[in-house]
């Protein structure tokens, strides 16, 4: 085993070198394509012409060439995906690209050229609790998120997204169901009103696509939620109602970190100034999540890539 401090030695000489390197290539690009001096451009580089040519005509170790090419990887999915932090990126190394790197020398990588995940932001929500709810149902889920099989236990909510047409703001509500077992999207419907159509449409869409599903089913005391036609329709589905206490929005806890998660990575620090530019980023967003976003609590896989190995091993 190498030690540590000789490990970290090699890694800052490493990434010395890959900055020497962006200067050194710089040079190059700017001296072919655009015919500057190379003595101008090596003292506007900070670097002497000696050091350039020894560079330009090195034979490149095959370690130099795979780190380069780990360093323009990670720039890549940065580039495509701003979102994604550190350990996602190093994810994202290994399956799209075959790239096997520990987290901490893409930590480094990424400190060094200044990669950093887009900022968290505060999820305010739009839940709007029932004056007179109908039916109220105990908190039976009881903060345990975990399942052993898909479809044991659904969680679900609304969420609200703005866009806007010049100074005129206007907004579309989603509302999903998300599975504990696999953690993804069960059912989701996009709507112009936070009502409860919205709601019913989104778990008749769901028992629809799982027939023999029944399951406990978890979420805030939203109107919808406790309107006693939905009861009844979880009833008539052989499912389970359960409740977050009053002011305890960390008993749904994973519903509401998957509206922190797609507005984080597609919808914060953005402006839709249209319908149709909003609802396609969210349809989009759906099927990246479920089929391409890897998750490490899923073992590195997509969620339907979970729900799929269950399924083949049952």
């Amino acid at each position: 085993m190498i030690p540590k401090k000789t490990r970290r030695n090699r890694e800052e000489a490493w990434l010395s070198l890959l900055r020497q390197g962006q200067i050194y290539q710089a040079i190059k690009e700017e001296n072919e394509t655009y015919g500057y001096p190379i003595s101008a451009l090596c003292k506007l580089g900070n670097v002497s012409r000696s050091a350039y040519y020894k560079w330009l005509h090195r034979e490149i170790p095959a370690n130099e060439i795979k780190n380069f090419r780990i360093s323009d990887a990670i720039e890549k999915i940065h580039t495509d995906s701003p979102d994604k932090g550190y350990r996602r990126i190093r994810d994202d190394l290994e399956r799209y690209y075959g790239i096997k790197v520990n987290d901490k020398r893409v930590l480094h990588i990424c400190r060094k050229k200044n990669i950093k995940s887009t900022i968290k932001y505060a999820n305010n929500g739009c839940t709007r609790q029932s004056a007179n709810p109908q039916y109220i149902a105990e908190n039976v889920l009881n903060r345990e998120f975990f399942a052993d099989a898909p479809n044991q236990k659904w969680l679900t909510d609304v969420t609200e997204f703005k866009y806007y047409i010049g100074l005129e703001k206007h907004k579309v509500y989603l509302s999903a169901i998300l599975d504990l077992y696999d953690r993804r999207i069960v059912s989701y419907v996009i709507r112009d009103n936070n009502n409860n159509a919205l709601v019913f449409d989104t778990f008749d869409n769901a028992i629809a696509s799982n027939p023999e599903a029944h399951p406990l089913c978890h979420s805030d005391r939203g109107f919808q939620y406790t309107n006693r036609s939905f009861h009844n329709k979880l009833e008539a589905a052989g499912m389970t109602q359960s409740m977050s206490r009053v002011a305890k929005c960390i008993d749904n806890g994973p519903m509401e970190g998957f509206w922190g998660i797609i507005k984080r990575e597609r919808y914060y620090g953005k402006r839709f100034t249209s319908r149709t530019a909003l609802v396609g980023m969210i349809e989009s967003y759906m099927e990246y999540y479920n089929n391409r976003r890897l998750q490490r609590n899923l073992g590195v896989l997509t969620p339907m890539e979970k729900h799929e190995q269950y399924i083949l091993a049952a």
